[in-house]
C-alpha cells in the first residue's frame, strides 16, 4: 500500500469524492401485470419472470 506523502487538499478529497454518489435502482414494466419490478427479477406482484410463474401468489 502507498503512504500518503504530502497532506492533500479539501477540495482535491472532495473532487475525488464526489463520484462516490448513489444511484436510483432501476425499474422496468412486467410485462404480465405491468407493474415497476427490477431488472432480472421476479416481480413481487404476480410471481412471473421470463413469461413463466415462478413463485404461486395466492389469489
Amino acid at each position: 500500500m502507498g503512504v500518503a506523502q504530502h497532506r492533500q487538499s479539501k477540495s482535491r478529497v472532495r473532487k475525488r469524492r464526489a463520484m462516490w454518489k448513489l444511484t436510483a435502482p432501476n425499474h422496468i414494466e412486467c410485462p404480465q401485470c405491468h407493474k415497476p419490478k427490477m431488472p432480472h427479477h421476479v416481480c413481487p406482484s404476480c410471481g412471473y419472470y421470463k413469461a413463466k410463474e415462478v413463485i404461486s401468489m395466492g389469489e
